[in-house]
């Protein structure tokens, strides 16, 4: 049915996909969201530090 060398490329083949598939998994549930939400904590920090600048460039 397969030659060993056959059999050989199946495996890399299939070790390649899996290991792409759970580093997707691991971006997508993980590394995103965690990037996503320090960048907003991050944007907020400003608007609020801007926020503060004006209130006390007012006084």
């Amino acid at each position: 049915m397969f030659d060993f060398d056959q059999y050989l490329g199946f495996l890399a083949f299939l070790t390649i996909l899996t290991i792409g598939f759970w580093l997707m998994i691991f971006l997508l549930t993980f590394v995103i969201p965690y990037w996503i939400g320090g960048a907003l904590i991050e944007r907020l920090k400003e608007i609020k530090e801007e926020k503060k600048a004006k209130r006390d460039d007012a006084n």
